[in-house]
């Protein structure tokens, strides 16, 4: 089941959080301040965080979030699952979710950012297989040797 983000939840998010091994503590202190953000100020509409719970334990989750100064795009700030649960669909259908948030707010675009490293292979790879196209990069953005590539998935709301 998806449903939005309690307060207690944080704990839960942290620990799948550590157990991600591409994210690095400086990574993890980022998910966890807009995590903050999300269930310290309800009202605030800058982060939505939806969380992905099985059997009682939340175990994926996606913050997604519309960009500033546009009238239909969205961020795709993090998206995550428990590698306890991998090759299981949780991401595929977080993402899901997250497409059709940014569809039922007449969202046209939905952006994901990532590394080019090795280690986020299957990172770009599940974003291929989910129909995104790279549509920008930037070289030596994130360290020399680490370019920033952007994914990003077009809606058509007209058949919305």
């Amino acid at each position: 089941m998806i449903r939005k983000i309690k307060p207690s939840d944080k704990i839960e998010l942290e620990n799948m959080l550590t157990r991600i091994p591409n994210f690095n503590e400086e990574e993890i202190k980022v998910a966890m301040e807009l995590i903050e953000i999300t269930v310290n100020n309800p009202d605030q509409k800058d982060y939505n965080i939806f969380v992905y719970e099985n059997d009682g334990k939340v175990v994926g989750y996606h913050c997604t979030g519309k960009r500033p100064l546009t009238d239909g795009v969205y961020d795709l700030y993090w998206i995550a699952s428990d590698p306890a649960t991998s090759g299981k669909g949780i991401g595929k259908q977080l993402l899901e979710h997250a497409e059709e948030f940014v569809r039922s707010n007449n969202g046209r675009w939905l952006l994901a950012e990532t590394s080019s490293k090795k280690s986020y292979d299957s990172t770009q790879n599940f974003y291929l297989r989910n129909k995104y196209s790279i549509i920008s990069e930037i070289k030596d953005f994130y360290s020399v040797g680490d370019n920033l590539l952007v994914f990003g998935k077009y809606f058509n709301n007209k058949n919305h």
